[in-house]
């Protein structure tokens, strides 16, 4: 049985250092309140999405400082647990080198928020990137979140969906209804109480049917799941309405053995990735999957998954 989450927060980030130059701050037009926004421009882009580099180098070196200071948000999060752990065997991630990029630079941004933009690299395949400037610096946010299905179109001016009284309800609401529908058991078939609903094929289906069968396939352990908003939701507004968000979830599997045994019987995980967490082969233990999504909210708020990567995030010992 699925268990209610709690909410939480959701984002991603790389720094290249350009530091302030070519952002231009574009004071409220007389009459509005609102606080100025930020111009991003090519350059600064271009600038930034080059410093993948930076970040690829110290993965392959296990720099974890590096890490931490090229990062932000959901990375920073992924990249806190998981580069300790690579020191200690787990497997690190790698950063292909992303080449052909179409660079989502919103004109018009919701001035509460870091600037920030999105990237379409096309090679080696296809995958987003989510770049925020946090004091004074570009930092990647989110990604790479590999390409799963079409891409919308963005064309004409980008704008932030924050800043688009048509598009930003559906977008703040999507990283929610993910929520609703994954921890909503009578949904896997298509038709749930939530109410939201996926596409046949689409991979939050897919991700669903597991978590509603990860309880008896581990079994005679218990196991058990939540689901909860990792960071904030970024969006751009599509032409014609509707928006394109990059947002997160951590998904969290909870295992412990039946009454009477003293180790499990069918871990999730294998043995040298919770001792890399852990240092150790506890008796039972929390893992925590980070999903990364760009996620296609249209017009009607339905909703179709475009980009997706998974990753096990952190293993700590006990079930509590």
């Amino acid at each position: 049985m699925l268990r209610r989450f709690t909410i939480l927060g959701l984002a991603l980030v790389l720094l290249a250092g350009c530091g302030t130059e070519g952002v231009r701050e574009i004071p409220a037009g007389p009459g509005e309140t609102s606080p100025a926004a930020a111009e991003i421009t090519t350059a600064e882009a271009r600038a930034a999405f080059d410093g993948l580099g930076d970040l690829a180098g110290a993965w392959r070196d296990q720099d974890c400082a590096k890490i931490e200071h090229l990062t932000t948000g959901v990375e920073s999060t992924v990249g806190s647990r998981v580069c300790p752990a690579a020191r200690e065997g787990l497997d690190a991630p790698a950063l292909p080198a992303y080449s052909d990029p179409e660079f989502l630079l919103p004109a018009r941004q919701d001035g509460d928020g870091d600037p920030w933009f999105a990237v379409l690299a096309r090679k080696p395949k296809p995958a987003y990137l989510v770049f925020v400037r946090v004091e004074g610096s570009w930092r990647l946010a989110a990604g790479p979140i590999p390409v799963v299905g079409k891409t919308p179109d963005v064309e004409g001016e980008v704008v932030d969906a924050a800043a688009e009284p048509e598009a930003t309800v559906g977008a703040s609401l999507a990283p929610t209804r993910h929520v609703a529908f994954l921890t909503d058991p009578t949904a896997v078939n298509g038709t749930g109480i939530s109410g939201v609903r996926f596409a046949s094929g689409d991979p939050v289906r897919d991700l669903l049917a597991e978590l509603v069968r990860a309880p008896g396939r581990a079994r005679p352990d218990h196991l058990s799941t939540d689901v909860r908003i990792e960071g904030p939701a970024r969006a751009l507004a599509l032409p014609g309405g509707g928006s394109l968000v990059f947002h997160a979830l951590r998904v969290v599997f909870t295992q412990k053995p039946r009454s009477g045994r003293s180790s499990l019987a069918h871990p999730r995980y294998r043995a040298a990735e919770v001792r890399a967490f852990t240092g150790g082969t506890p008796k039972s233990f929390t893992g925590s999957e980070i999903v990364v999504l760009a996620t296609k909210v249209a017009e009607d708020d339905t909703m179709t998954t475009v980009g997706l990567r998974r990753v096990l995030a952190d293993v700590t010992e006990g079930s509590g």
